[in-house]
């Protein structure tokens, strides 16, 4: 088990903008990817060109802010070459850490920058025992995972004393439904899907259509939800879309709802967590430095011994559908 001496906050730099709006919010590091589908927030308006990423490199490291590269999406037969830049680019600009799911990706750094780059395996790759942890450890020389939010803050403790490696867990933003890197939802409407294209519910095939009735929001034609006159409107994705099954409308599979753990950072450092993650690589400036600065407080109260900061009023109006969870890590149900 490798505790902690002080833990990390990863924040999330969509773009560079926000990748200073991080930094001077007081992130330990932030995570951000390429403009192209080698990362899971392959959206328009996102992401770096190999310059921007040189430059908030140098920008973060002057304030002492690590920068992790992800490339965190599955290489496509006959087409590894796009995967095996981004990485060699990430180490030319400087980068502390590439994130990777790809067995592809993980062997071309391990063989080729084994000593110029850190590898932490991305949550894509929905590593959570020991044997598969260490499978990456040994045959990459991975040095931290990203876990799945699935587990509980006791199997989370159990996993950290059964592993030699880093463990970094999400405390705040988006839930997915299902296990990470094994979603394919979006596929079905759009022909795209995050863990092979980088984008869930593509922006080219999002609608609103509006009547007397209300707003209907579409994915490819599909009506994925529907909204009363003055109710807020959100993204249309598959898995947090309302449907009528059975007679009834409702969340089929997952209500809008944001994860916030601000209230077990100190039962998360207990249980051998290396660093806290915050989601959020699609959201604005606004957001980034509401939160990260929310979480600075928070983290920093733990590791000085006091109590936490009370943050989960403080970031209602950041939470998906104004609600918030603690997720899995208070699991209660088997």
């Amino acid at each position: 088990m490798t505790a902690p001496a002080r833990m990390e906050l990863v924040c999330p730099a969509g773009t560079p903008s926000t990748l200073r709006a991080a930094v001077e919010a007081g992130a330990d590091a932030v995570y951000c990817g390429f403009r192209d589908e080698t990362n899971a927030r392959n959206f328009p308006g996102l992401n770096f060109s190999a310059r921007e990423l040189a430059e908030g490199v140098r920008f973060a490291h002057d304030r002492g802010t690590k920068v992790l590269v992800a490339i965190n999406t599955f290489a496509r037969v006959g087409d590894v070459d796009l995967w095996r830049n981004a990485a060699d680019t990430a180490v030319k600009c400087g980068a502390d850490a590439i994130i990777a799911g790809d067995i592809a990706v993980l062997d071309h750094v391990a063989t080729n920058h084994k000593d110029a780059i850190r590898l932490h395996l991305s949550v894509q790759a929905a590593a959570a025992t020991p044997e598969a942890i260490r499978f990456y450890a040994e045959t990459f020389g991975v040095r931290r995972v990203v876990i799945p939010r699935v587990l509980s803050v006791p199997e989370i403790t159990a996993l950290n004393k059964n592993i030699d490696v880093e463990t970094e867990a999400f405390v705040f933003g988006g839930l997915c439904v299902m296990v990470e890197g094994r979603c394919y939802l979006s596929s079905y409407a759009t022909g795209k899907s995050p863990n092979l294209n980088g984008v869930c519910s593509p922006p080219e095939a999002v609608t609103y259509d509006e009547d007397g009735k209300g707003m209907a929001a579409k994915l490819s034609g599909f009506t994925i939800d529907r909204y009363a006159p003055g109710e807020p409107t959100g993204y249309p994705t598959l898995c947090k879309g309302r449907f009528n099954a059975g007679g009834k409308t409702s969340y089929l599979f997952e209500e809008p709802v944001s994860l916030n753990a601000g209230s077990l950072i100190e039962g998360l450092k207990k249980a051998g967590i290396t660093a806290l993650k915050i989601e959020g690589r699609q959201r604005g400036k606004g957001y980034v430095s509401e939160v990260v600065r929310a979480f600075r407080r928070a983290v920093d109260a733990v590791e000085a011994g006091g109590d936490a900061v009370e943050i989960d009023r403080i970031l209602a109006g950041q939470s998906e559908g104004g609600r918030q969870t603690a997720g899995a890590y208070r699991k209660v149900w088997r």
